[in-house]
Protein backbone atom coordinates (compact mmCIF):
# COMPACT_ATOMS: atom_id res chain seq x y z
CA UNK A 1 0.00 0.00 0.00
CA UNK A 2 1.54 3.08 -1.32
CA UNK A 3 0.57 6.11 1.44
CA UNK A 4 1.55 9.80 0.12
CA UNK A 5 -0.23 11.16 3.32
CA UNK A 6 -1.65 10.03 6.42
CA UNK A 7 -0.67 8.99 9.62
CA UNK A 8 2.65 6.48 8.97
CA UNK A 9 4.69 6.85 11.55
CA UNK A 10 7.78 5.36 10.54
CA UNK A 11 11.24 7.01 9.65
CA UNK A 12 11.07 8.17 6.04
CA UNK A 13 15.37 9.14 6.44
CA UNK A 14 14.47 11.97 3.97
CA UNK A 15 14.72 15.51 3.93
CA UNK A 16 14.74 18.41 1.47
CA UNK A 17 13.94 22.17 0.70
CA UNK A 18 11.89 23.97 -1.35
CA UNK A 19 13.48 26.54 -3.78
CA UNK A 20 12.07 29.89 -5.61
CA UNK A 21 12.05 29.09 -9.89
CA UNK A 22 14.54 31.70 -10.21
CA UNK A 23 17.97 31.60 -12.63
CA UNK A 24 19.80 31.52 -9.27
CA UNK A 25 17.24 28.66 -7.91
CA UNK A 26 17.57 26.85 -10.97
CA UNK A 27 20.97 26.61 -11.17
CA UNK A 28 21.28 25.17 -7.37
CA UNK A 29 18.39 22.66 -8.11
CA UNK A 30 20.52 21.21 -11.21
CA UNK A 31 23.31 20.84 -9.24
CA UNK A 32 21.41 19.09 -6.14
CA UNK A 33 19.73 17.18 -8.23
CA UNK A 34 22.73 15.45 -10.22
CA UNK A 35 24.16 14.12 -7.00
CA UNK A 36 22.81 10.69 -5.65
CA UNK A 37 20.00 10.17 -3.56
CA UNK A 38 18.51 13.37 -4.54
CA UNK A 39 15.33 13.72 -6.32
CA UNK A 40 13.54 17.51 -8.19
CA UNK A 41 9.96 18.13 -8.08
CA UNK A 42 9.33 20.99 -10.64
CA UNK A 43 6.22 23.48 -10.40
CA UNK A 44 5.82 26.93 -12.08
CA UNK A 45 7.22 28.52 -9.26
CA UNK A 46 9.15 26.52 -6.98
CA UNK A 47 11.66 23.66 -7.07
CA UNK A 48 11.39 20.69 -4.51
CA UNK A 49 14.94 19.19 -3.89
CA UNK A 50 14.05 16.00 -1.63
CA UNK A 51 16.98 13.90 -0.21
CA UNK A 52 18.03 10.61 0.78
CA UNK A 53 19.93 11.03 4.58
CA UNK A 54 21.64 14.67 4.04
CA UNK A 55 21.25 17.14 1.54
CA UNK A 56 24.58 19.20 0.98
CA UNK A 57 24.77 22.61 -0.03
CA UNK A 58 28.27 23.67 -0.89
CA UNK A 59 28.58 27.03 -1.20
CA UNK A 60 32.29 26.75 -3.36
CA UNK A 61 30.41 23.98 -5.60
CA UNK A 62 27.56 26.34 -5.77
CA UNK A 63 29.72 29.76 -6.79
CA UNK A 64 31.30 27.39 -9.46
CA UNK A 65 28.67 26.62 -11.07
CA UNK A 66 26.74 30.25 -10.68
CA UNK A 67 29.46 32.11 -11.99
CA UNK A 68 28.94 34.54 -9.01
CA UNK A 69 29.41 34.00 -5.24
CA UNK A 70 26.77 32.14 -3.54
CA UNK A 71 26.47 32.72 0.56
CA UNK A 72 23.84 31.21 3.23
CA UNK A 73 22.24 34.45 2.33
CA UNK A 74 21.20 33.82 -1.07
CA UNK A 75 20.49 30.77 0.24
CA UNK A 76 17.92 31.74 2.79
CA UNK A 77 17.09 34.17 -0.32
CA UNK A 78 15.73 31.80 -2.67
CA UNK A 79 14.66 28.68 -0.34
CA UNK A 80 11.23 28.75 1.79
CA UNK A 81 9.82 25.83 3.81
CA UNK A 82 12.12 22.76 4.33
CA UNK A 83 12.03 19.27 6.70
CA UNK A 84 14.83 18.00 8.46
CA UNK A 85 16.87 19.07 10.84
CA UNK A 86 18.92 22.50 8.87
CA UNK A 87 22.52 23.11 10.05
CA UNK A 88 24.31 26.67 8.60
CA UNK A 89 28.01 26.51 8.73
CA UNK A 90 30.11 29.35 6.81
CA UNK A 91 30.63 26.86 3.70
CA UNK A 92 27.62 25.30 3.66
CA UNK A 93 23.90 24.66 4.89
CA UNK A 94 23.28 21.19 5.46
CA UNK A 95 19.86 19.16 5.89
CA UNK A 96 19.95 16.10 7.74
CA UNK A 97 16.57 13.47 7.89
CA UNK A 98 17.60 12.43 11.76
CA UNK A 99 17.87 14.63 14.09
CA UNK A 100 21.02 12.66 15.75
CA UNK A 101 23.03 12.97 12.71
CA UNK A 102 22.41 16.78 13.08
CA UNK A 103 23.28 17.23 16.56
CA UNK A 104 26.36 14.86 16.45
CA UNK A 105 27.77 16.93 13.33
CA UNK A 106 27.17 19.99 15.37
CA UNK A 107 28.58 18.43 18.57
CA UNK A 108 25.46 18.73 20.39
CA UNK A 109 25.37 16.15 23.46
CA UNK A 110 21.81 14.36 23.24
CA UNK A 111 22.90 12.15 26.55
CA UNK A 112 19.56 12.57 29.04
CA UNK A 113 20.69 14.12 32.21
CA UNK A 114 19.25 14.12 35.58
Amino acid sequence: MNMQFGSATEFSNMCGVTLMNTPIGRVVADVMGAKSGVALTEYPSMIRVDGTNRLDFDYEELTDALGQDFDGSIFEEISSTHYGRMVHLDDRTMLFASPEDAAEFIGFDLTATS
